[in-house]
């Protein structure tokens, strides 16, 4: 499990990105760039990096289920993913 501060630090992110994304989205329409100078710099969705939601993993994401690869497996293999089953043939 990654350190509580680095999977705090992602969430606050991911609160400055939406709550600026609609003054940045008008500041670039305008070209208004000292504007978006301004604003924080981690106010801006390049700064975000995918995290598991449950452990914190920074790699072997899955953009789809929004769970690291190792939680994703554990998960499947006691079915608590929908629609998720273990290959066999």
């Amino acid at each position: 499990m990654a350190r509580k501060s680095l999977i705090a630090r992602e969430r606050k992110r991911e609160r400055l990105v939406a709550r600026y994304a609609e003054k940045r989205k008008a500041l670039k329409e305008a070209g208004d760039y000292e504007g978006l100078d301004k604003l924080p710099r981690n106010a801006s969705p390049v700064r975000l990096h995918n995290r598991c939601k449950l452990t914190g993993r920074p790699k072997g994401y899955m953009r789809k289920f929004g769970i690291s690869r190792v939680t994703f497996r554990e998960m499947a293999s006691e079915g608590k993913i929908p629609g998720v089953t273990k290959a066999s043939w």
